[in-house]
């Protein structure tokens, strides 16, 4: 059953998120959505961003195969704004873009965030928004993880179903996407994107740099399904690419999915990072693409496919996160997570 919600309730919860990101009178917000997709969200936040003097603007653009954000994070194919030009104008003048859309791995939103405009991507339900609202808190954690991150030359993590593998680390640098993806749910730094909601970090290995296995237990979850592991699946990885998937019904079922894009990058290794917010649930049962399991505290989340968030050139549409509990993860010597829960101080809810 679908939540009611009070306009005057989503405009104020909207409006504090845009404090968060320092909008001021002198700025523009441009709010960006697909067709009548949230349309409620869509006014909700032009009125915040009125009532905080801002210039406001909603661009618009056709749904396209894929609408909606549900269907467009299982098949990261291009937008109808990737032949809208006066859009695209609009959205790189602004200071804000509200993505409603799901811009996620696309060559657009990098544009845009080279333009120097920051972007907050929001399409989750209003229920999972209201419950995972941002915090300079856990901004705090997880620049305290970014740091640590940020001076790491290698990343490693295992589990007692028999994960082992390492990441040697990507260090590439210059302007918008980095090598390292941080989400804590606003964003008030020119060029940086953010997810609300969130509460996660993660960077990639360099294009060969990645070998081992990666064992998901049963329990373990698999993004965009939202669907939890009936058995174990192996991933057998060399030179940063996945080269086997082995196990029993679930694991066939991975084989068969990545296979039907028809895409050899599609079985690149992706990113890698850990969650860190208190408020979000271990569950594929709460509505909207699935924040809650990737930003779940102590989570590790290992994905396939596309690394254009972080400075890459692999844009293949097959996108797989696969958040595991109770995994141990080391940046170099430190120990980071231990069995599923946060060891540094800095990092702790």
């Amino acid at each position: 059953m679908t939540e009611t919600v009070c306009p005057e309730e989503m405009q104020a919860t909207f409006a504090e998120v845009l404090g968060l990101c320092a909008v001021t009178p002198d700025e523009k917000v441009a709010v960006l959505c697909e067709g009548e997709l949230l349309a409620d969200y869509a006014e909700a936040f032009l009125r915040a961003a009125s009532a905080l003097g801002a210039e406001t603007t909603r661009v618009r653009v056709a749904p396209g195969d894929h609408a909606g954000a549900e269907a467009r994070i299982a098949n990261l194919s291009a937008s109808a704004l990737a032949s809208d030009t006066a859009a695209m104008a609009t959205l790189k003048e602004a200071d804000l873009v509200i993505d409603l859309m799901l811009l996620l791995f696309s060559h657009e939103q990098i544009a845009i965030q080279q333009a120097g405009t920051r972007m907050l991507m929001v399409v989750e339900p209003f229920e999972v928004l209201r419950r995972m609202m941002p915090s300079r808190a856990l901004r705090a954690r997880v620049e305290a993880a970014e740091r640590r991150l940020a001076a790491a030359r290698t990343l490693r993590f295992t589990n007692a179903a028999g994960t082992d593998v390492t990441y040697e680390l990507a260090q590439l640098t210059g302007p918008p996407p980095a090598c390292i993806l941080t989400e804590y749910g606003y964003t008030d730094t020119p060029g940086r994107w953010d997810h609300w909601p969130s509460g996660f970090l993660a960077s990639t290995g360099t294009a060969t740099g990645v070998a081992g296995r990666v064992v998901m237990d049963v329990g373990d979850i698999v993004l965009p399904w939202k669907e939890h592991l009936a058995s174990p699946v192996s991933f057998t990885i060399r030179d940063g690419t996945v080269v086997a998937i082995d196990g029993g019904a679930d694991a066939r079922r991975l084989r068969e999915y990545i296979e039907g894009f028809d895409d050899p990058r599609a079985w690149a290794v992706s990113h890698i990072g850990w969650g860190l917010n208190r408020d979000a649930r271990w569950t594929v049962e709460a509505p909207g693409i699935g924040m809650d399991s990737r930003a779940a505290y102590g989570n590790v989340l290992f994905s396939t496919g596309p690394d254009t968030e972080f400075g890459g050139s692999n844009d293949t549409p097959c996108h797989l996160d696969l958040p595991m509990q109770n995994c141990s993860l080391w940046l170099d010597d430190e120990l980071i997570v231990a069995h599923g829960e946060i060891v540094p101080a800095d990092m702790r809810a």
